[in-house]
């Protein structure tokens, strides 16, 4: 993602509303041959260093009319989030860098040109250090300052499949998330692709509530107080799950982000704004569950089938879907939450949301250990987890829960099966 600096926005005092900057090949038609430039810029100069490549972007992009600055920075940081730089990471260069600089400590001060009061040159005295080491001096440089961001250098460039086009979206996406750093609310209107909505809301570990509205549901993502204060990092969550948003279909988002003078503006966007993203599918919220999915279908579990998110459960217009789905042919439903790493809010705003549901469906609770006190007794069965959660605990659950109620009905016609 882009940092403040790269920023571009519009802050509409009449309309409130904030507008993320945004190239279209329509009005900035010269963009498209330049990016291309850019990209090849990279592809043909591995090994150069970052500092290097922005000034070569930099000369490209200042050709056109109305490039700023922080524009082509904008440009350096997708590229440079595109690719791979090698990294010192062993200390390697500052160990040669004590080593370079105690040799050259005795020839101190050293100057271009020798003369009856400075006799140290610079290049002799390079050369003698290159001689100590049985290294080359370019070969020196190249490493001295290797642990520093602006002097890596290109390892790998962007992939072949990132093109001119692709990379003009990236950028319109990457200044939308800007405007969400300092959003405190955002609100989504959800159609089909309602879980998939969800799910990545979940992955950007966004505090929420869903209820339903007509034919489709209302997602609201606003923290709590302790949590709004802290606008910036509660944003950047927000910017992290747009990508997700824009891969699905059938939603529209409005926010609201603190602009100049702490006013409050919108941001409005809908899946037919143009503004999409390439996002890989996840399954999962979590390695915890990923982990947890991948042992049950390892393990001997009799005849109970997993579903992950199949069943969403519906109370007045709030709506609430468990993260497992487990079905017996003889034994029917049941439904697995799993309440993991979050804050006191968020697991006080679960409890709530479990009690008001508890009577839907069959619902087990596997919790992790530190969260435990934060939830209280609510009548339904639970395992307590420190690290991971193993098929073995929940299967003593639905153990547990068949003695209890051996001829269990099926969950309501309410739910939903996904």
């Amino acid at each position: 993602m882009l940092t403040k600096q790269e920023s571009i926005l519009e802050f509409d005092f009449s309309r409130q509303a904030v507008l993320p900057d945004r190239l279209t090949r329509k009005t900035h038609s010269p963009y498209l041959p330049a990016v291309e430039q850019i990209l090849g810029i990279y592809r043909d100069q591995v090994g150069r260093t970052r500092r290097e490549l922005h000034t070569l972007v930099q000369r490209t992009m200042q050709e056109l009319e109305d490039c700023s600055s922080v524009r082509m920075s904008a440009f350096c940081k997708l590229l440079d989030d595109a690719s791979e730089f090698d990294q010192d990471r062993s200390g390697a260069a500052a160990t040669l860098r004590r080593r370079v600089f105690t040799l050259a400590a005795a020839y101190h001060p050293l100057v271009h040109a020798p003369d009856h009061l400075f006799a140290s040159s610079e290049a002799e005295v390079k050369q003698k250090i290159a001689d100590q080491l049985g290294r080359s001096w370019p070969d020196i440089e190249a490493e001295l300052f290797a642990d520093v961001i602006e002097f890596h250098r290109l390892k790998t460039p962007p992939d072949a499949s990132i093109d001119a086009a692709a990379l003009l979206s990236r950028y319109n996406v990457a200044q939308t998330q800007t405007a969400l750093y300092s959003a405190v609310e955002l609100t989504v209107l959800a159609g089909r692709d309602f879980k998939t909505i969800l799910r990545y809301a979940k992955l950007a570990r966004l505090m929420h509530t869903i209820s339903r509205q007509g034919n489709g549901y209302t997602l609201r993502f606003n923290g709590p107080a302790s949590i709004v204060r802290e606008t910036r990092r509660y944003g950047v969550a927000m910017a992290r799950f747009l990508p997700g948003l824009l891969a699905a279909d059938d939603w529209r988002m409005r926010a609201i982000v603190i602009g100049p003078l702490r006013r409050r503006f919108a941001l409005q966007l809908s899946s037919r704004d143009g503004l999409r993203s390439e996002v890989a599918p996840s399954d999962f919220d979590s390695e915890l569950e990923e982990t947890f999915h991948r042992r049950w279908l390892e393990s001997d579990t009799g005849d109970w089938q997993i579903a992950r998110e199949s069943t969403v459960l519906h109370s007045g217009q709030n709506v609430f879907m468990p993260d497992f789905t487990f079905r017996h042919p003889d034994h029917g439903e049941m439904l697995l939450e799993i309440i993991g790493f979050w804050t006191p809010e968020y697991l006080r705003e679960k409890a709530q949301r479990l009690a008001q549901f508890s009577d839907h469906g069959r619902i087990l609770l596997a919790v992790a250990e530190h969260a435990d006190e934060a939830i209280p007794d609510l009548g339904l069965p639970r395992a307590v987890y420190k690290t991971k959660l193993l098929p073995k605990a929940v299967m003593g659950l639905l153990a547990a829960a068949h003695e209890a109620s051996p001829n269990p009905s099926q969950t309501e016609n309410s739910n939903e099966p996904g």
